[in-house]
């Protein structure tokens, strides 16, 4: 290699942003997404630094499927740029722990998207693909009966699963989100938002009203979660069926601080002993999946089933 070529991929490497792509596109390929996720930086920075080292022949690309892999160009590094490679990831610095903990959560987030490549519906797209698409298209084939969304926020979700039920009733404390899911949900004439506590619930048939409860990330923002399952129980129709999800028990502080969460998530043994407090049978609680923005948290499901022989339906 020419000295000047040799000291152009050193300077290439003189950049942090640059050095920290290089170290992790040794251990795996990768691609554009999968680097933001693991260090943070702007989507924009990360695909020019490739474009850099692709330029000087530190990186190599390869397509699969509509995606774009990057991988280290390891058997064409000289021996200048593999020491210097060497000596950064052999030091302790921070950042780069940092980034290869990241790495590893990535890794196994994929593997753990399931044994039928269920993660691969965003990963590989294809026009139209997408687990958008993919919900709004399955909703129809739903038969949810009588359901309340409990906590439903401004009614985005209570939009996609209407046509799937006979009713619907949003409740929310905040009063502007029962605005916006009001306006939001004005077309669906078998739609009702009203504004509630949902531990003490107090609609206008307060008592097996619903085939359906769904918690859907509610439980973290209550008070009492106790008692707010205590009331779902309550409304749910023997046979009647509840569907929480929430995130996973964690170690995040700003969460709480940015989205006014007042509890840390709930392990799985603890949402289940919370379910049969409420005097449900539980039928899963599992972990089943991650989110994909850092920090990566695993979400919970929960279903239960109030006791008694289920009657209903849409």
């Amino acid at each position: 290699m020419a000295l000047a070529d040799a000291v152009e991929r050193l300077q290439v490497l003189g950049d942090e942003s640059r050095l920290r792509l290089c170290l992790l596109l040794r251990q795996h390929e990768l691609r554009v997404v999968d680097l933001v996720r693991v260090t943070g930086l702007a989507q924009s920075r990360v695909s020019t630094h490739l474009a850099r080292l692709r330029e000087v022949g530190l990186v190599h690309d390869r397509r699969e499927g509509a995606q774009v892999v990057y991988a280290l160009a390891t058997p064409a590094l000289a021996a200048s740029s593999k020491a210097a490679l060497d000596e950064a990831a052999a030091g302790d610095d921070p950042l780069l722990a940092q980034d290869r903990r990241q790495l590893a959560e990535l890794l196994r987030s994929s593997r753990d998207d399931g044994p039928d490549g269920a993660g691969d519906v965003e990963r590989d797209y294809s026009p139209g693909r997408s687990w958008k698409s993919l919900s709004l298209g399955l909703v129809p084939l739903l038969q949810l009966g009588d359901v309340l969304d409990a906590g439903s926020g401004d009614g985005a979700v209570a939009s996609m699963l209407a046509p799937a039920c006979r009713t619907l009733t949003c409740v929310d404390t905040d009063a502007d989100r029962v605005a916006a899911a009001r306006k939001r949900l004005r077309r669906h004439a078998h739609v009702s938002v009203v504004q509630g506590d949902l531990a003490a619930l107090t609609l206008p048939a307060s008592a097996s009203a619903f085939d359906t409860v769904l918690l859907l990330h509610t439980l973290t923002y209550a008070d009492d979660p106790s008692a707010v399952l205590a009331g779902c129980a309550r409304v749910l129709r023997p046979g009647g069926r509840l569907l929480l999800l929430c995130l996973d028990a964690h170690q995040e502080p700003d969460l709480a601080s940015r989205f006014g969460e007042r509890h840390p998530g709930f392990a799985p043994a603890t949402v289940r002993r919370l379910l049969v407090k409420a005097g449900l049978d539980v039928v899963e609680v599992e972990r089943i999946c991650r989110e994909p923005r850092r920090p990566f948290l695993p979400v919970v499901r929960g279903v239960a089933v109030r006791p008694g022989a289920r009657g209903g339906g849409r």
